[in-house]
Order: C-alpha cells, then structure tokens, then sequence
C-alpha cells in the first residue's frame, strides 16, 4: 500500500516512478525475476533514511545506543562493506511484502549482516533464525545446504514472520520487533501482566527479558543515525541503489569450481555471495537459485552454452571393497548416501563387493573449498589464535556442562567456540577447542579471513558467588565498563540470575 500510494503521488507530481517492474534476473534457462527498483535515490541508506515508517522515538534508552554508536565510529562503516552486496535484496523484499524499511536495519543487530553468524542459541544467518522458527517458516537444512543461511530464503521468511507478529500485535511494530527477539508469548505474557496491573501495555511499559529491553532502542537507534551519519561520528559506504547479486536458477548440480572458473569469482565470494552453501557443489536438489554479480552473468550463460548436456560436477567409478558400505564411500568421497544411491538407480543401500559404483567427485582438493562447512571446522581447530588454544577430544560420560567445569569456562563459550547446539550429545572421540585468555594479549586475532572485528554484546546470567571483579577479569574488561553499561551504581550488590550485558571485542566467522 505505501508502494503504492508512493507511485500515485510521484505519477501526480511529474516524477519518474519508484517502481520499475521490468524484468532483470538473468537464468541459464533464459529465465527472469522482477525486481524492485528505485529512481529517486542513488544510494541504498538513503531509500532507508528517506522512508522510514515506524514512528521515531527520543527517550534515554534510545539515547543510550546513539551515544554507544558515536562512542565506536569504525562500527557501520565496517558493517556497510558487509552488508553491500545483500542490502538490495533485503529493502526489494520488505517493500515487496510491506514491511518497515528500516526492518533492513535488523540484520545489524541481529549478525551484524555477516550471514555466516551463528549464536549460542543455535540461531545462523542474516536474521538468526533458530531451528524451530526456521521450519515454521519453510527454512529446511540438508547436507548439501542451509536455508537459515540462505541470504534471499531467510529474508523471505523474516519478512513473513515479522509481518504474522505485527497482526498478533495488532499492528504495533515495537512489539512486533520485541517479539521477533524474545518469541510472541514472553511479549503476550508481559502484556497480560501490566493489564492486571492497570498499566500500560506499550514496549516501554513492559517488564521484558534485558537483552529485549535493549533489542528494540537499538533498531531505533540505528534508524535515527543513518538519516545523518556524519552527526554521530559514522561513514557509511554508498551501496548502489541497484542489484549487487542476481539470480540464476540453475537445473543440474554444479561444483562450485566450475562456477568459479567460468565466472572469474573466488571460491570464496562464491561462498559468501551464497552462504546457505555447505559442500563443494550446489545442492542435488533442483531447481536451485544461485546468487551470482551482474557482471559475471553473461560469462556463466555463455559458458553453460557451450557445456551443454554434459555433467557439471565430475564423477568417479568406484569398485566396491570387501566391508564397504554407502556410509563409508559416502563419508570418503565427501557426498551422501542418498545422491549415491539416487546416481546409480539402487532400491536400498545394500552394495556388493567387486561391483561398481558411480561417486561424485569434486573437482579440487578439500582445502579448496574453503568456507564449505567442513574446512570452517578445520579452521576451528587448527588456526593460530592470540589465546591459549586446547583441543580436547571428549571421553565417555563427557557433556557440555563437565567440560565446562574441566576448564572452567561456561556452556555458551563451547557452543559458540565449536559451533554446536547446547543440546547436542558428545560422541566420543569428538574434538572441541578450549580457549583460554593469554593475559599477555590484548584481543583474539580472527579465525579465518573472513568476518571483522568489532564490538558485541554479550549477555551473562550471574551465578552463586560472582562479583563485579571475577565477573571483568573473566571477559578482561574494566568494573567501572561493566557498571556504566549495565546503569549499576557504586552501592548495587549484584544478585544470582541477574542478567548483565558484558561489551567485547570478537566477533568473526566463527565466534560470532
């Protein structure tokens, strides 16, 4: 409706239109998807800055995350290079299914737009979908993919999950934003509260988890800094107000080195442009839509053109060994039973020694894919960090809880150092990395080369016997930090299952 109503007043007023419904994805197939695209502004934070329509808001909590921002000035200007190639896609998305623009500014708050984030809740991607939502909302994960990780899948089911929330909330959207964080029925039980209390039931009115308190100022925070960043000491980057990424739907299986030889694209932009990605080949399930730059395109068709029919992953023919099972030449060759079995027509998984198989092959080394998810593993336990590093392979009987304990360190740093669910059972044998601080250093180097560093929020649940002291030497921060960040006063005596909000500095690939 506000598209619409936008165009009627542009059309009245001599303007050129907002909307150009033309069609201008390309496909191997010839295909293409209509995108929106915008005339009036020549960059993307200004279509955000210029129609915005949840209603500004002053107030010290507000305030408080203006002043943080000023306080870090490398913050968007970092995040602006991140979030370039996806930013298009997002606003084309929320303005398609008519959601607040500045929504667009909620993957920096939730990932800041880095999609390979994963929390310790087991929430991934842009928009931190944990599991459960995810499947609500047609997220599914495979072996060879993962939707929640998927840049145009998970901004489709955000839109829809923000715009079920805002008719729960009938329409309010700073409830909507609450509840996208902190789940629809911790915001409806806060409401029923303050209603038996005769109180009011806005977001600045409830009694809400802290990190929720937080979440919503800091959208709106975001939202007033880019209508004028220089004023709060930021730099945006001008991201065009165009398609960075567009789509090609592809019909067979590719591996991503042939895709990256016809395109002249790293293997690692091809990861990062297309993040669902887990393997070393697109998905076997078809069709699938790979996200490539517009100035590639007409290289990738004019080599498909000349391919042809022929396979666009490579295959090997495999003589079946006495012991072997599907499972182990799966496992070996680095792909699944299913698209083993699916290749070579086989009813049920039963093989026979000195019989052949069909295996798909990937064309380079493992190493050469380098962002797939078994090398972000490796990197994991084998990069060189600014910290004392353990690898600790768990034993019967081992659980997140005991080897915390071991170690003393807490669940939430191994899940989010290993990136496993905290319900996850241990299978013996099972690697995971211990850090420990080196009181010589003053920060974590990066895991890998990709990601940033910048500042994060972390939320600490005080426990029986902490104070302020063990709590900032144990993330090497100041009391006085912990204090402002926290609005705690000198005489405050801290309580077991206070939350604290504990500012730090690493955020990466894989500690994100």
């Amino acid at each position: 409706m506000r598209s619409a109503l936008l165009l009627i007043f542009l059309i009245l007023s001599g303007c050129q239109s907002v909307i150009d419904k033309n069609q201008t994805l390309a496909s191997p197939k010839g295909k293409s998807v209509n995108t929106i695209q915008y005339s009036q502004e020549d960059d993307l934070w200004q279509v955000i800055a210029n129609r915005q329509g949840i209603e500004s808001v002053s107030n010290s909590r507000v305030q408080s995350r203006i002043d943080w921002i000023s306080n870090h000035p490398e913050y968007l200007s970092l995040i602006s290079k991140r979030a370039e190639p996806f930013l298009y896609l997002v606003v084309s998305e929320l303005e398609k299914q008519n959601v607040p623009i500045e929504i667009a500014l909620l993957p920096i708050v939730e990932s800041d737009y880095y999609p390979f984030s994963y929390s310790h809740g087991t929430a991934a991607g842009l928009w931190q979908f944990i599991p459960s939502t995810g499947r609500m909302y047609g997220l599914e994960e495979d072996w060879w993919h993962a939707d929640r990780r998927d840049v145009l899948a998970s901004t489709k089911a955000a839109a829809n999950y923000l715009n079920d929330l805002n008719k729960m909330f009938k329409g309010d959207w700073l409830l909507s934003i609450a509840a996208y964080n902190a789940g629809p029925g911790r915001i409806q039980r806060a409401i029923d509260t303050n209603i038996k209390l005769g109180k009011k039931t806005d977001f600045w009115s409830l009694d809400l988890p802290q990190e929720t308190e937080k979440y919503v100022p800091k959208l709106l925070a975001l939202s007033q800094v880019i209508k004028n960043p220089s004023r709060y000491n930021q730099k945006l980057f001008e991201i065009d107000n165009k398609p960075f990424l567009n789509e090609v739907e592809l019909d067979s299986q590719f591996d991503l080195a042939l895709i990256s030889q016809w395109t002249g694209l790293s293997i690692d932009q091809i990861y990062n442009y297309n993040p669902g990605l887990k393997r070393w080949a697109t998905p076997e399930s078809l069709p699938y839509i790979m996200l490539l730059p517009e100035e590639v395109i007409y290289s990738f068709n004019d080599n498909l053109s000349k391919q042809g029919q022929r396979p666009k992953i490579s295959w090997t023919r495999y003589k079946i060994k006495q012991g072997d099972s599907l499972s182990l030449i799966a496992q070996n060759y680095n792909t699944t039973i299913g698209q083993i079995m699916s290749v070579n027509e086989l009813d049920n998984d039963a093989i026979r020694a000195d019989k052949y198989l069909i295996v798909p092959l990937a064309q380079k080394s493992e190493n050469y894919y380098s962002l797939s998810d078994n090398q972000r593993e490796k990197s994991r336990l084998n990069i060189q960090k600014n910290s004392e590093k353990i690898i600790y392979t768990a034993v019967a009987g081992d659980s997140l809880w005991k080897i915390s304990i071991k170690f003393d360190t807490t669940i939430n740093n191994l899940v989010r150092w290993n990136q496993i669910s905290p319900s996850d059972s241990l299978s013996i044998g099972k690697e995971l990395v211990i850090l420990r601080d080196n009181k010589n250093k003053t920060e974590l180097a990066k895991i890998t080369n990709t990601g940033i560093d910048i500042n994060r929020d972390i939320f600490y649940t005080v426990k029986e016997g902490d104070n302020l002291s063990r709590i900032a030497q144990k993330y090497n921060v100041k009391i006085a930090e912990i204090r402002s960040w926290n609005d705690l006063n000198e005489e405050y005596i801290l309580q077991p299952g206070d939350k604290l909000t504990i500012t730090i500095n690493v955020v990466n690939s894989n500690l994100s």
